[in-house]
């Protein structure tokens, strides 16, 4: 049977607890939650022999974590991503924010909700035998810059082989909004390349960035190593010497998904060719940034005493598009008071033969 095992996790400066929750399903298939910045500090799932492996880099301490640049797991806001120049402007205001890459806002600042202490709104059962936890988290006014006080809730459901990730926030002033997880997967669960890992990514565009890694328009993925409409290793064509590779190091960037979709239909899948294990997504978010973390330090040491390196570990994040609050061509980001910002991703695990 699914059940929740709560347990201490460390203590932030302050002395204040950060506690882990464990949702334990049925599926071989378990996550543990941190109050800590929202985040998934672990991730188990089962390869094609039943052997379970935590796909998910990360650490094991909280101090990890505190040292921790790389948004490992971390649920990230106010704003993902990057919003240029660390400023937009709204109704005719304009709002300085915190600049924390260069002279960008990288997701939602210096101090943005991956290290604010969440609370506990709620944990149990669900009706149909899943398991759940709610928290929460109060953002000022003003945070980062960003206008509006923002309650925000972040949902981790786990039912059978799925974890839904579902984001509801509402605001008192207008504010741009958009959350993601940025957990790094490795299907192998370990440490090594993941440039083998298979991806199929259902997206017929992707955004170019400038050298500030600023969105410029939509490209068409056809005939370049974007194009993941059709299965191929991360690492089939990384290397190649195309001008958006070459500036990144790699893969970083944000996929424009088809239009109109079931959203109960992945958009994404990534698989591992030696476990057999395979990871679906789907989401309510017409963007996904893929990230193979390209500058990934040996530093602080993760999980099992492992030094992390470039292209250890793969991010898929569902979101909004970057610079959204600069864009009138870009889909919506403000959410205005009585309005609800909603937002739900699921993962879901399964193995080839």
């Amino acid at each position: 049977m699914s059940r929740i095992e709560r347990r201490y996790f460390g203590r932030l400066v302050d002395g204040t607890e950060v506690e882990a929750i464990d949702l334990i399903g049925d599926a071989g298939v378990s996550a543990t939650i941190l109050t800590y910045g929202a985040t998934l500090q672990a991730l188990r799932a089962p390869d094609r022999w039943g052997v379970e492996a935590d796909v998910l880099l990360g650490f094991d301490t909280l101090d990890g974590y505190l040292q921790d640049g790389a948004y490992q797991g971390a649920t990230v806001g106010r704003y993902a991503n990057r919003i240029a120049g660390a400023q937009f402007t709204h109704a005719g205001a304009a709002y300085r924010l915190s600049a924390n890459e260069g002279p960008n806002c990288l997701h939602g600042g210096a101090c943005g909700w991956n290290r604010a202490l969440w609370s506990v709104a709620r944990l149990g059962p669900t009706a149909d035998g899943g398991v759940e936890v709610l928290l929460s988290h109060v953002s000022p006014d003003g945070d980062q810059g960003f206008p509006g006080e923002v309650w925000v809730e972040a949902g981790f459901l786990l039912d059978g082989a799925r974890l839904t990730l579902s984001y509801r926030a509402t605001t008192h002033a207008p504010t741009p909004i958009n959350l993601t997880s940025h957990g790094y997967f490795n299907l192998e669960g370990g440490d090594a390349s993941v440039l083998d890992h298979r991806l199929v990514l259902h997206a017929d565009a992707f955004l170019a960035v400038d050298a500030r890694r600023i969105p410029m328009a939509p490209q068409p993925v056809a005939d370049t190593p974007f194009d993941f409409r059709q299965a191929k290793a991360l690492g089939d064509q990384i290397a190649v010497a195309h001008p958006q590779l070459v500036q990144a190091g790699g893969y970083d960037h944000c996929y424009v998904l088809q239009g109109a979709r079931d959203v109960g239909l992945p958009v994404a899948e990534l698989t591992a060719p030696r476990s057999g294990r395979r990871l679906k997504i789907g989401t309510t978010e017409p963007g996904v940034q893929l990230y193979t973390g390209n500058v990934l330090g040996p530093a602080p040491t993760g999980k099992g005493g492992r030094l992390y390196g470039p292209r250890h570990g793969v991010c898929v994040e569902t979101q909004n598009l970057p610079d959204a609050p600069n864009r009138t061509d870009f889909p919506n980001c403000i959410l205005k008071p009585g309005d609800v910002y909603e937002s739900q991703t699921w993962l879901e695990f399964d193995v080839t033969p």
